[in-house]
């Protein structure tokens, strides 16, 4: 799989519908304490796609915090205080950040001051290119800012039918989800290049 598409996360959200509302029960009055694995950064017009996205890092076993899942009492179009204070504490309980990147991403205010903080408090921060069609992963460069983080992609487990997640800095430079998510180390000098499996 290349960079995850809006078309094929669209498809998640639609096929995991009745899965996806009993989650979204369950993750609904959560503990402003509770600690998630993932701070899902995105814009709100990627709705679909998120919904997509969130789906799918729960499948991988991920606790994910979105702020319309989680707190859907918060009002996008009236940002007080409070709501703020909220989402800054739900930033501290996350242990790391991917942020959603599309067309619509560069229109939300919200991503760089989300982005910013969490790098600043876990240095776990990655990108999950949301192209709007099936696209090579070799086609991502992230833009200003963005370009200094590495991206995710899915690939199958060789000798497996089994899919992970991978960090990927650069052809040669890629570690499974898990390992980066835990040491928050990017192997380098690998003798395969991941843009070929």
């Amino acid at each position: 799989m290349g960079i995850y598409s809006s078309s094929y996360l669209k498809d998640i959200a639609l096929s995991k519908k009745r899965l996806f509302e009993q989650k979204l029960f369950s993750a609904q009055n959560v503990s402003e304490n509770k600690v998630f694995d993932i701070f899902l950064s995105h814009s709100f017009l990627d709705r679909e796609e998120v919904q997509g996205l969130y789906q799918e890092l729960t499948d991988f076993g991920y606790s994910v915090y979105v702020d319309w899942i989680v707190d859907p009492h918060l009002d996008r179009s009236n940002v007080t205080k409070e709501s703020a204070s909220l989402v800054r504490k739900r930033m501290k309980c996350s242990k790391s950040l991917l942020l959603a990147i599309s067309v619509n991403a560069s229109m939300s205010k919200w991503i760089p001051w989300e982005l910013g903080y969490v790098d600043g408090s876990t240095n776990r921060c990655a990108i999950i290119p949301v192209a709007k069609e099936r696209i090579p992963p070799k086609s991502f460069e992230g833009k200003e800012y963005l370009s200094l983080y590495p991206f995710i992609k899915k690939l199958p487990v060789s000798g497996t039918n089994e899919d992970k997640l991978w960090v990927i800095e650069a052809e040669y430079s890629y570690s499974q989800f898990d390992t980066w998510f835990s040491d928050g180390i990017i192997k380098e000098n690998r003798s395969v290049n991941i843009f070929n499996i």
